[in-house]
């Protein structure tokens, strides 16, 4: 009768073997992964300059509304004055609203890589070195 057979009971020529595909499975792995956050990290970059680039020409907007503010507070016609400072304030917090939204999304962009660190201690832990448990 033979005994049953175990996948725990591997031999030492089967496991060094399947170390081969393990290691490209692994390597495929993490590059998968870093492909993953890059392209996380493209898209908040992109949003974050589309935005600037709208802040931009809302500020381009302001700066005519600024021009004409002055000239209406010049001529010293006050409701004309105060209609031209109103639209110059809520083109002012939209700028202010752009930016902030851009800002978060640039944060977001420039988080570092987890996958890269993982990369490179799976690389050390294959040579031997870094810091993992070792038995000897």
């Amino acid at each position: 009768m033979t005994a049953p057979s175990n996948d725990d009971d591997r031999s030492l020529f089967t496991l060094i073997g399947e170390l081969p595909d393990t290691i490209s499975s692994l390597v495929r792995a993490e590059i998968d992964q870093i492909k993953a956050e890059v392209s996380y990290k493209v898209k908040h970059f992109g949003i974050g300059s589309g935005l600037v680039a709208g802040a931009a020409v809302v500020g381009i907007f302001l700066l005519f509304t600024l021009i004409i503010t002055g000239i209406f507070a010049l001529a010293l016609v006050m409701p004309a004055w105060a209609a031209a400072l109103t639209v110059s304030g809520a083109l002012l917090l939209i700028i202010v609203i752009l930016l902030w939204i851009a800002y978060i999304n640039f944060k977001r962009g420039a988080e570092p890589l987890e996958s890269i660190d993982s990369l490179k201690a799976d690389l050390d832990a294959l040579k031997g070195t870094g810091d993992y448990d070792r038995r000897y």
